[in-house]
């Protein structure tokens, strides 16, 4: 009971609460839609693999576009992004059905629509992620994750299931009809949302640094590595059992729209099951085990999909899917979501989608050409055997991060200093030295924090790090590095968190000097006559 309890606690604060319902109903319209799209091009096309393109219109634009998407959602207000990504999915939803209604659409079309909703999903996505935690305390964010997962599933276990009846009586037009009207409830809610605004005084990052301070977030975090490699491969090879339901539907079981809604259901009834025992699991489980047990679960799924002729027996996998599917996405995405402070948290999660997504679209794409050359059958094998890599990749290099608790909050701890020189925003390059008084004893556990004192530096945006030893003085060690500017430089020292103070706790303590590390901000000049462009404060305010 404690641990349902602490699943349903977000549903206690009303933001969350209204935005969870409205997107309850805009998830339903989207999977009703997308029963639509997936069997409308059996109708239009005779290409198998033109049926697998669907879902991979939909996952490539989150692989393309989520990085950039990420950025906007760390700089601009995520309420917004997320009102302009619904609004243009509404109105791509409309031109869609009034297209289908006009007896336009051809494959290709088709699959234009699905790839502008996959770019409006894109947008939306980071922001909504992200969002959570404006949200919701810190502390319900594993249940708001979870939550969330949950919403999409429980649409899933209806939403095709009813998608199927509507398409097989009303055809395929009513259901993107349906579709766009799903969007207006969201939009209501997110009108009528005030978050807290965040005292920010720093100018905005532009795209292009922003999206590299990700990627470098990224590149200098192990843990996070390892979550996005192993998602990548996640999604490669479960999206067989999507991308490739309609032909499971109509060749291996010899049904029709209705049976592939029902399929699909069952596939959601799963992933409901799986967000009802996701928290329990994670509590029993470490995080390796329940992504090895969501891996083992697809290999079971697949593998019965491929050589059953029964419908219940195929629905008993898919429901086994569904659940394997939502536990360890959910714990992917946990794990990033406290893994990573909130200055950042979008880009993190927009690259989560695209090593995910960009693994679902490549997925869809191959599976579909298999089943193209050697039936479904016997890519869903393949798929399986994909699958059972994934657990046997935990062994060694690419297992799970243990979860921990981690203050990520801002330290704050750091002022601006007072300045002799009349320096702006974009005054640089900036050149910072610290000085170490170190005991030739202390030298190794000072050599080990100094290695995790660089990851954090170069990771939040410092350049050139190195470490130097006095030749003369041993005991002095100089740390060095650049920023390109002032504001760089301000903005890499406001990002340093309480966690990231233990590495600086553990070498102050190291440190034996009269007073604190000594620290120099430097600007780098030449001796051109340009470079007297930065007067002593002194001579502007006499």
């Amino acid at each position: 009971m404690p641990d349902r309890i602490s699943s349903l606690a977000p549903l206690r604060h009303p933001v969350f609460r209204a935005v969870w319902t409205a997107s309850f109903v805009s998830n339903l319209g989207s999977l009703i839609q997308n029963v639509g799209a997936a069997w409308l091009m059996t109708a239009i096309s005779s290409s198998v693999d033109m049926v697998a393109l669907v879902q991979a219109s939909l996952a490539l634009p989150i692989m393309l576009f989520s990085l950039p998407s990420g950025a906007i959602a760390d700089n601009f207000g995520r309420r917004k992004v997320m009102l302009v990504a619904q609004g243009f999915m509404l109105v791509v939803s409309v031109l869609l059905a009034v297209s289908a209604y006009l007896g336009m659409l051809t494959p290709w079309l088709l699959l234009a629509f699905t790839f502008l909703l996959g770019c409006g999903n894109a947008l939306n996505n980071p922001s909504w992620q992200a969002a959570v935690g404006d949200m919701v305390p810190r502390s319900d964010i594993p249940g708001a994750v979870t939550l969330n997962s949950m919403n999409y599933n429980l649409c899933r276990s209806v939403g095709p299931a009813l998608g199927g009846i509507i398409v097989a009586a009303a055809g395929a037009v009513t259901a993107f009809a349906i579709n766009a009207a799903s969007y207006v409830a969201l939009i209501v809610v997110l009108s009528r949302w005030r978050p807290a605004a965040t005292a920010d005084r720093l100018p905005r990052e532009s795209m292009g640094t922003a999206m590299a301070a990700g990627l470098r977030y990224l590149a200098m975090s192990p843990n996070i590595r390892r979550v996005q490699f192993r998602a990548a491969v996640f999604g490669f090879a479960t999206i067989a059992s999507v991308a490739l339901l309609p032909l499971i539907a109509r060749d291996l079981l010899q049904g029709d729209a209705l049976l592939y809604g029902l399929l699909f259901g069952a596939f959601g009834m799963g992933a409901v099951g799986g967000a009802l025992s996701s928290a329990r699991l994670r509590n029993l489980f470490s995080n390796e085990n329940c992504v090895r047990l969501g891996f083992l679960g697809f290999v079971i799924c697949l593998a019965t999909a491929a050589i059953s002729s029964s419908p219940w027996l195929t629905g008993a996998a898919l429901m086994l899917g569904g659940a394997s599917w939502v536990v360890t996405l959910s714990l992917f995405n946990i794990t990033l979501q406290l893994s990573t402070p909130r200055w950042v948290v979008g880009r993190v999660l927009s690259l989560y989608q695209t090593a995910t997504f960009g693994g679902m679209a490549l997925g869809s794409w191959v599976w579909g050409l298999i089943a193209e050359e050697r039936g479904s059958d016997n890519a869903l094998l393949w798929a399986s055997g994909v699958a059972l890599l994934g657990v046997l990749m935990g062994l060694r290099w690419f297992a799970m991060p243990d979860q921990r608790e981690l203050n990520l909050d801002p330290l704050g701890r750091w002022r601006e200093p007072s300045l002799a020189l009349d320096l702006k925003p974009r005054s640089g390059p900036i050149r910072i030295t610290v000085e170490y008084i170190i005991r030739p004893e202390d030298t190794r556990d000072f050599l080990d924090a100094m290695a995790e004192r660089r990851r954090i530096r170069r990771r939040d945006g410092a350049r050139h790090w190195a470490l130097f030893r006095d030749v003369e003085n041993p005991e002095l060690w100089t740390e060095m590095y650049n920023v390109p500017t002032w504001v760089d430089y301000v903005r890499l020292a406001q990002r340093v968190t309480f966690a990231d103070d233990a590495v600086g706790e553990k070498i102050r303590r190291l440190h034996k000097g009269a007073g604190p590390p000594r620290a120099h901000r430097l600007i780098e000049r030449t001796t051109a006559r340009s470079d007297f462009d930065v007067p002593p404060k002194e001579l502007i305010n006499p």
